[in-house]
């Protein structure tokens, strides 16, 4: 190739302008917002000038930012030929701008490396970036890095992620973007209950609802990394760079010729509405999937917080009766079921079931759940073996772990090193004979622990990669041998909440955690990637289990409701009020599941902390559901008028307060009028931009209202 060109993707408002040059990589001109009079000028106006004391040519940097193009920030690719430096001056030798112009796929050469980069702008806006290396040197060339990177303007001077710890997964945390490096890095194994999960930089002081936003995340459920970085010297045509990619240990991913290594997709999602518009993009990429899950997300029951390991076949049938009473149409039998199981000491990796427990094994528990109008599921760890266990005691050296030397013990267990053939042919073959035999619904997939020192002991290097790969293989095998079977990612909680594992699996687990007011909060920042329908969310005891708090069943109701809904209780002990206030709030979740898992997400950016309205509102703007939570006391006697977000101005709704899932306590001595009056009528203009005076909640509480259009 030997000439320039400009390359326009464009949908649902966004634009990425890249030019191609004839050596060099593709850089990004622009990101952002459409430009409906095309891209003339662009170029010219992108030119930066030369600096003094700097490189005496103007910058341009690309995809793949290096030195040899000026870049002193992290490099987008690193590594080495045998120790030789491999510093590429690439020259494109193939261009592929798509029959449709949605993706552009770009090839270059240089020092002994071949590179492809390959760009698709999906139909909801979201860009999504991924790298392929090719080693053609006669020498192995070890990977350090290979990151996708897309330019940042100045006006991104406020960066936003998520961290967190078990139970308490995905808090959010703010801060300026100034000159250095913003950089998440992930050595766990798995994402994380800390993962940023959307690493998003945009304008002062932007929110849900308002702001210019840009944000990352990379799609891989092993060790990862995102950054944003702005250095003094800019980042050539642009200000700086938002960048994702995997984070391989040292040695890990090393290529004879001839071989290749392509990064995890990373996704780009740019807003001018604030997070709200970045998520959207994210939400609806994740329903136009072929694969998304399309029948109604059914009501489960899980039996961990009901029974924990004391599995008994006639406490289970009585729990299962009282699941169907109510309208459960899932029951899912959770930890405790295989041989040795007692506790959480022994057992994993020895997956058959135990007949001291289940002597007819689990066909007489299954075939009742099936007569009573439910689908059976059951719980999983297959990448993890506790040491006390049959499978250890066969094959030791089957663990993730130097040879001899187990890694540090977590939860009991030890992973297992699935990228050794023999360990994922044996794993494979007892969950295929598990799920032949018993015809589960559903599989809860769990994965307990942290790795630490994860080493492929045959050949004395780091695992993490190969394992992460051999997990996606075993979960496309199982999935492909059983269609129909829908498998959840549960780690411990949510601590493999990415776009990697979701290709894989039909739902999260999205924490641990059943007390309502750690997951409202929870709920609210998952919902940034994830929309509600892929987000398992259940109603648990008044007690939490992990916390010890008390909360009303009204709470735990609205807070399970805007997700995948279901019950982790021993529903059993329930009152009758209990279980007649259990079968309404099952009931309107039925009512409301078509608009909750197809509508848009939408979040108020509320002026008092103690308050928090989230939303779904009908992409058609034909309905919406709200859910306003006191979470604290507040120093405002009363909240005034609450703005409902994304309604359409120009139509007109009938709004109704829903109270089948309880009224909460309020501390008033006269309400606002139109909670007497059976609800209200009035235009989304006023509702979204005057708002509805809400009742003075207790702390703790929360209203659902439901609105239609008349």
């Amino acid at each position: 190739m030997n000439t320039t060109r400009t390359v326009r993707l464009s949908a649902a408002g966004t634009a990425l302008v890249v030019r191609v040059p004839a050596d060099g990589l593709p850089y990004v001109l622009h990101w952002g917002a459409d430009l409906p009079g095309g891209a003339q000028g662009l170029a010219e106006a992108s030119v930066p000038p030369a600096m003094n004391n700097d490189t005496d040519t103007p910058r341009h940097i690309s995809l793949v930012p290096t030195q040899g193009e000026g870049w002193r920030g992290h490099p987008g690719i690193a590594g080495h030929h045998e120790g030789r430096a491999s510093f590429p001056r690439w020259r494109v030798r193939e261009v592929d701008d798509g029959s449709e112009g949605g993706s552009l796929t770009v090839t270059a050469e240089a020092d002994g490396l071949e590179l492809t980069c390959e760009l698709r702008m999906e139909l909801s806006g979201l860009v999504r970036v991924r790298h392929t290396v090719t080693n053609t040197d006669p020498a192995p060339w070890t990977l350090d890095t290979l990151m996708a990177a897309l330019p940042l303007p100045r006006e991104a001077e406020e960066v936003l992620d998520l961290t967190g710890r078990w139970c308490r997964e995905r808090s959010p945390q703010r801060s300026g973007l100034g000159m250095g490096t913003r950089m998440r890095a992930s050595r766990r194994g798995r994402t994380g209950h800390d993962a940023p999960l959307v690493l998003t930089a945009g304008t002062p002081g932007f929110g849900f609802r308002t702001g210019e936003v840009w944000g990352v995340h990379t799609a891989w459920s092993g060790d990862h990394v995102h950054l944003a970085e702005r250095l003094p010297e800019g980042a050539g045509q642009a200000d700086a760079l938002l960048a994702g990619g995997e984070a391989p240990h040292p040695g890990e991913v090393r290529l004879a010729r001839g071989e290749s290594y392509t990064t995890p997709w990373v996704f780009f999602s740019w807003s001018d509405q604030g997070l709200d518009g970045m998520s959207a993009r994210f939400h609806r990429w994740l329903r136009s999937r072929p694969h998304h899950p399309s029948a109604p997300r059914p009501v489960v029951l899980n039996t961990w917080e009901a029974v924990y390991f004391d599995h008994d076949l006639d406490k289970l049938k009585r729990l299962a009766d009282t699941a169907a009473d109510i309208g459960v149409e899932r029951f899912v039998l959770d930890d405790g079921w295989f041989r040795g199981r007692r506790d959480d000491t022994a057992g994993l990796g020895d997956w058959t079931v135990d007949t001291g427990v289940w002597p007819e094994g689990l066909h007489p528990l299954f075939d009742h759940v099936r007569a009573l109008g439910m689908e059976p599921g059951f719980w999983v760890e297959p990448e993890m073996v506790n040491p006390d266990s049959d499978l250890v005691r066969a094959h030791p050296d089957w663990m993730l772990t130097t040879e001899g030397r187990p890694s540090l013990p977590s939860r009991n267990q030890q992973p297992l090193d699935l990228s050794r053939p023999e360990a994922f042919d044996h794993v494979f073959g007892l969950l295929d004979a598990l799920v032949t035999e018993y015809r589960p619904a559903f599989l809860k997939w769990d994965h307990n622990r942290d790795f630490l020192e994860p080493v492929h002991a045959p050949t004395g290097s780091a695992g993490t990669h190969g394992q992460t790969l051999a997990v996606y293989e075993l979960l496309d095998r199982l999935r492909k041998a059983h269609p129909g079977l829908e498998i959840e990612s549960c780690s411990s909680g949510g601590g493999r909440v990415d776009l990697g594992i979701l290709e894989r699996t039909d739902r999260v687990w999205g924490s641990d955690t059943n007390d309502p007011l750690e997951r409202l909060a929870l709920q609210r920042w998952t919902g940034l990637l994830i929309p509600p329908e892929l987000v398992g969310s259940h109603v648990g005891a008044r007690t939490a289990h992990t916390t010890g708090r008390d909360a009303d069943l009204s709470l735990r109701f609205l807070t399970a409701l805007i997700g995948h809904a279901g019950i982790e209780w021993d529903i059993t002990a329930c009152t009758d009020e209990e279980l007649a206030a259990l079968d309404a709030w099952i009931r309107l979740y039925k009512e409301l599941r078509p608009l909750l898992h197809t509508g848009l997400t939408v979040r108020g950016d509320a002026p008092d902390p103690a308050e928090q309205l989230d939303g779904v509102v009908a992409e058609d703007g034909s309905g919406a559901v709200f859910r306003y939570a006191r979470t604290a006391s507040s120093v405002r006697a009363a909240p005034g008028r609450v703005r409902l977000p994304g309604l359409r101005e120009d139509r007109t709704y009938r709004v109704e307060w829903r109270r089948e899932a309880g009224t909460p306590s309020t501390f008033e001595t006269a309400p606002p009028l139109w909670t007497t009056a059976g609800g209200l009528t009035a235009s989304g203009a006023v509702l979204a931009r005057s708002g509805l005076q809400m009742p003075v909640l207790n702390p703790s509480q929360a209203l659902l209202l439901h609105l239609t259009e008349v």
